[in-house]
């Protein structure tokens, strides 16, 4: 199995396999991964990182939210990459109105590999995230700043024009599919 396949496949599986006990309750989601977009670059990325994850927000008795996360995408270098990793963030707007419409944004915190840095071994990261949406469908929005990618990486590929990057992602509940 290749190095950074397994520990996002191990996350996936546990929380798949924990995800109906009420120890944990919450919601979990489906991710698709989407688009990214680099600001003010002067190469050609790949700005479709499609892929597939899984989020399980656990329940939440204050204004803070906290979420669980694995996925794996095709990533800038349109090579596969993986991540997992867990996210703390505050609601900013909630109403039962819209099918349950909510804002929060906060922080993740991640490992991740990627092809071009550290050989495919992981690496860790943490990044601003907001997400948006209802009880049904959501985007995730994450920004990762020129900085971060500088000393985070330590990518073999530089960017000198890059001033940093965003990426989307699509979420679905899974809830009415799971036992």
């Amino acid at each position: 199995m290749k190095n950074g396949f397994s520990l996002p496949l191990t996350a996936i599986t546990l929380i798949l396999a924990l995800a109906p006990s009420p120890a944990i309750a919450g919601k979990t989601n489906g991710i698709i991964n989407g688009k990214s977009y680099h600001f003010n670059s002067s190469y050609d990325w790949n700005e479709n990182n499609y892929g597939f994850g899984v989020e399980h927000e656990f329940e939440q008795k204050s204004a803070w939210k906290t979420v669980v996360m694995a996925n794996g995408f095709r990533d800038s270098t349109d090579n596969m990459s993986y991540m997992a990793g867990a996210g703390l963030q505050r609601r900013l707007y909630e109403t039962h109105k819209l099918g349950g419409f909510y804002v929060y944004a906060g922080l993740s915190a991640f490992v991740m590999t990627r092809d071009d840095v550290n050989d495919n071994r992981p690496f860790p990261g943490i990044l601003p995230s907001i997400s948006i949406g209802n009880e049904k469908v959501g985007f995730n929005l994450t920004y990762m700043p020129k900085k971060a990618i500088e000393e985070t990486t330590n990518s073999q590929v530089q960017d000198p024009t890059l001033s940093g990057i965003l990426f989307l992602q699509f979420k679905v509940s899974l809830d009415q599919l799971l036992p």
